[in-house]
């Protein structure tokens, strides 16, 4: 004749606090494991498991982006620990559990890695399972990126997004350098570090697409009678070549010659319409190239510009950026 285990409320506080499940959760998966703490936390993960399974094609589109940076800055981690709902992704005990998981993945090199690093005796893979089963939805880390540098800085969004980025040296100012342009990297979404970054297959193609879009809305402007937009020759610096760019000085010579500008004075003219030349034919760099976007915090200069006035030398040497979705 079996006798029932008597499961008493610290035992149950114990595992509550051991693996985040509820009370009743906790008391149940006791029970069944006759009073043996290391058998619950089984039952538990197998809970989890079950979950895991019948939520498998859910979309864990929520959750938190998180950052880490080891001690003397040169490796920094963000990550993105998914879920279902934006409820569980503000929750605080979830917040914590994905800077736990950062906390391990500063010493990762790789998502994978990660996943098999050691939690409190099991894996993170394991514990994401384990915890599935605790909140009922589907967790699991949906980005991971990694990057080494002389000095590595940091920004996360509100939670969302998540950006690290690289300098060349670590200069008086590399903390507020690092910050601003990891604010940068989150806001605007570069994609290459510069436009010497691109093939010219790639501009081509861009160059052909964005023409091809310009001349459709136009063929809609012009029906209803209003300002047709400019149709760009060139859409990056990797096309303005020294010839593109002589023909451009030429051709604002001419304007000039034609506006009847005293020539004495051109030489301070020019420059406003070579720098507008370069601008209005350089929108796939202000929008794809981080060095070559205007910088949020000041317009009136690139982030390569600001990165240069913070240190002779200095550079940003890469970036990664992670974000929900």
């Amino acid at each position: 004749m079996s006798t029932t285990v008597k499961i008493t409320a610290a035992e149950v506080n114990k595992l509550r606090q051991a693996t985040g499940a509820g009370m009743m959760d906790c008391k149940k998966a006791l029970v069944e494991a006759e009073g043996d703490f290391d058998k619950a936390i089984d039952v538990l993960r197998k809970k989890g498991q079950r979950v895991a399974e019948k939520r498998a094609d859910r979309d864990s589109s929520e959750g938190a982006a998180v950052s880490k940076i080891n001690d003397d800055n040169t490796v920094g981690v963000t990550l993105v620990l998914g879920c279902e709902t934006d409820f569980v992704g503000k929750n605080e005990s979830f917040l914590a559990l994905a800077n736990q998981f950062a906390d391990i993945a500063i010493n990762c090199t790789t998502k994978e890695e990660l996943l098999a690093a050691d939690f409190g005796g099991m894996t993170v893979a394991d514990k994401l399972i384990e915890q599935t089963g605790v909140i009922g939805e589907k967790l699991e880390i949906t980005a991971f990126e990694r990057l080494e540098a002389s000095y590595v800085g940091t920004y996360v969004h509100i939670n969302k997004i998540g950006a690290l980025v690289g300098l060349s040296a670590k200069v008086d100012d590399a903390a507020e350098v690092g910050k601003d342009v990891s604010m940068q990297v989150a806001s605007m979404g570069a994609t290459q570090l510069s436009y010497k970054d691109f093939t010219d297959e790639f501009v081509a193609s861009e160059t052909e697409a964005r023409i091809a879009v310009i001349e459709k809305e136009n063929i809609e402007l012009g029906r209803l009678g209003k300002t047709l937009k400019n149709v760009p020759q060139y859409i990056s610096m990797h096309q303005l070549t020294p010839e593109v760019m002589a023909q451009a000085e030429a051709n604002a010579k001419a304007q000039l010659a034609e506006e009847g500008k005293p020539e004495q004075i051109w030489d301070k003219i020019l420059p406003g319409k070579i720098d507008r030349f370069v601008s209005d034919n350089t929108t796939l760099d202000q929008e794809k190239c981080l060095l070559d976007q205007k910088f949020i915090k000041d317009e009136k200069m690139t982030v390569a510009d600001y990165v240069a006035s913070k240190g002779a030398g200095l550079e940003v040497t890469g970036f990664k950026r992670v974000s929900l979705g």
